[in-house]
């Protein structure tokens, strides 16, 4: 092969590499992201060389069409070699620099269990147009989501939980028709729940739990055909639980444990397809509706904690399976059931009510 030839391959081979490559200002957005970032024991950004960050920049995914940063991918806690080789979970320092916020066709952003990220989530998160995962659990973010974060049409999964999140939930939050994943666990949030939050149709998992929030459930979250995970407990709750919540079609696992829930037990959610019924430590009073059948299938009924009165409905015994029962810290009365699920359960699922008798309790009728 003749020099000018060599030449020719060699220029080909560079504007190959060149057009294969990450833009220089995604590359960029990329080197100020983790300017803001201090990751002092596992070094992943030690690969964050060179000119591509699309090809061998740890955690760093490209669109294989526009070569422009797709995804990032860091987790804290992973089955990746280089955490292995360490034997242990990643610990990272900083912020979130807006820089991020300038990857244009950015689809991807998690960056989790790191445990001491902190600073606010940068609000224009919310101008990416092709953002699908938003992912920051386990870290110490701040601040309030942002309040537009409905502008994000694609986005299926917002997960901020065990964080230290404060302000409302943004009313916006309802304009996210793709979302099936919210998990806002374990942060600091205030406020109601959104009255349209039924408007999240596509919602398959609902993850509220261990916040400071206020007001009464929407009853328009029934109007949320997926919803198969609702966990609103340890907040500050009051009202009544809303009888269409019995009438959703897949809700399996239903959550108000600890808030300020008063009012009746909706008969209808002891005929629903929820599997899986915390409603202890609230305020509940009445009676239990006598409305079990062969069709009743609960791996789970915890209604311990409340004012509920009256007898224990007979008809528990024709449930087709009751994995635990828990009924303690109430006002019932009368003779415990017997038979099944009766015979397998300890004393501790009915102690501290006002009259109860029989077995499992020491205590004659």
């Amino acid at each position: 092969m003749g020099v000018p030839m060599r030449i020719t391959v060699l220029l080909l081979l560079s504007v190959s590499f060149t057009v294969n490559a990450c833009p220089p200002s995604d590359r960029a957005a990329l080197l100020a992201f983790r300017a803001s970032l201090n990751e002092p024991y596992l070094g992943i950004f030690n690969s964050w060389t060179g000119t591509d960050c699309c090809h061998g920049w740890y955690g760093i995914s490209c669109d294989p069409e526009t070569h422009q940063v797709a995804d990032i991918n860091l987790r804290g806690e992973s089955e990746d070699p280089i955490f292995q080789k360490a034997h242990r979970t990643g610990y990272m320092t900083g912020s979130i620099s807006p820089s991020i916020c300038t990857l244009p066709r950015l689809s991807s952003i998690t960056i989790a269990d790191w445990k001491a990220i902190s600073g606010p989530i940068p609000p224009c998160i919310s101008r990416l147009p092709f953002l699908r995962i938003l992912d920051l659990i386990g870290n110490r973010f701040t601040g309030e989501l942002p309040s537009d974060i409905g502008r994000l049409h694609r986005l299926t999964v917002l997960n901020v939980a065990d964080n230290l999140i404060s302000g409302r939930i943004p009313p916006s939050i309802t304009n996210l028709s793709s979302l099936m994943h919210l998990d806002l666990r374990n942060n600091r949030i205030t406020g109601e729940i959104p009255r349209d939050f039924g408007r999240l149709t596509m919602l398959s998992r609902a993850l509220l739990s261990r916040n400071q929030i206020e007001g009464t459930i929407p009853d328009s979250i029934s109007k949320i055909y997926r919803l198969a995970d609702l966990d609103l407990s340890l907040n500050r709750l009051s009202g009544t639980i809303p009888e269409s919540l019995g009438r959703m079609a897949v809700l399996g696992t239903l959550n108000l444990d600890s808030n300020r829930i008063s009012g009746y037990i909706p008969a209808s959610l002891l005929g629903s397809s929820v599997s899986d019924l915390n409603l202890s430590r609230n305020s509940l009073q009445g009676r239990i509706p006598d409305i079990f059948g062969p069709r009743s299938y609960f791996t789970v009924i915890d209604l311990s904690y409340n004012k509920l009165t009256g007898s224990i409905p007979k008809s528990i015994s024709a449930a087709s399976f009751i994995g635990h029962l828990d009924l303690s810290h109430n006002q019932l009365c009368g003779r415990i059931p017997a038979g099944s699920p009766f015979d397998h359960l300890e004393a501790s699922s009915f102690t501290y009510n006002a009259c109860l008798c029989g077995k499992p309790l020491n205590k004659a009728c």
